[in-house]
């Protein structure tokens, strides 16, 4: 284009196919070029808005609903988006109403699922749908009991504990908007413990990160949570103690070049 001014080639370039990271971006003097600032700047935004987006639950429950699983939605303690983001503490404890309704549930399951919003909405809308529909027949097969689907408002990866306990449920899993990263404002994450309670640490969970389609696709990521589970249900352990070890039996893989 007559006007604009090139730059030369990065020697780097060659990578940029095999990452999404930010690399071999080139330089305009001392800085980035301007076309590179700038998709920085809307990444960042995307990242933000991502955070403070609104939680969309009645879609979610709708889209579960079509899976033909049923819901219930809860709140924690937090109550608002903003009090959720300035109050961790708050987030990671149910409401006492949601408490009570939970209560009345008592269905002693082998699993409850929840699913929550967490530091993404744009995470859950997008990706919980097609993951539980990959998950779910896996479960169903090996008739796993359930537990109603619960859709929690501004909670925290603990409020699985909670709930968990709340719901009378042997192992919780929750799908939870990650922290969004530059490239990655819809990555969600699905953190398992056996014996939920309130007390148990991150040393007892088992995560699962990076869901979406650009990162661990949603049938690699139900196969890697039901190996997980199934393993917890067999041996009633997760987090440090319990590994994926999939690979280690299969042995090591051989990878050819083009």
């Amino acid at each position: 284009m007559k006007g604009r001014i090139t730059h030369p080639p990065d020697s780097w370039q060659r990578l940029q196919g095999l990452t999404s990271a930010r690399i071999a971006l080139g330089r305009s003097g001392g800085s980035l070029p301007t076309h590179e600032w700038l998709d920085f700047k809307l990444s960042h935004a995307r990242a933000r808005d991502a955070v403070h987006c609104d939680f969309d639950f009645g879609r979610v429950e709708n889209d579960i609903a079509n899976l033909g699983l049923k819901t219930v939605v809860v709140d924690s303690g937090a109550g608002n988006r903003m009090t959720y983001l300035q109050r961790p503490d708050l987030g990671r404890l149910l409401s006492a109403d949601s408490t009570r309704v939970l209560r009345e549930f008592n269905c002693q399951c082998d699993l409850v699922v929840i699913v929550s919003d967490g530091l993404s909405a744009l995470a859950v809308h997008t990706q919980v749908a097609p993951l539980l529909a990959n998950l779910i027949p896996k479960l169903e097969k090996q008739q796993w009991t359930l537990g109603p689907i619960v859709i929690a408002r501004y909670g925290r990866v603990a409020l699985q504990d909670e709930i968990g306990k709340s719901i009378g449920a042997k192992i919780a899993l929750i799908l939870i908007g990650e922290r969004p990263g530059l490239g990655s404002p819809d990555s969600l994450g699905a953190y398992l413990v056996y014996g939920p309670k309130p007390g148990n640490t991150d040393a007892n969970r088992n995560c699962v990160s990076n869901i979406r389609p650009e990162g661990l696709n949603h049938q690699n990521a139900a196969d890697t949570i039901y190996y997980l589970l199934k393993e917890s249900r067999a041996r009633n352990i997760s987090g440090v103690a319990l590994k994926d070890t999939r690979r280690m039996l299969e042995g090591p893989r051989v990878f050819e070049g083009k």
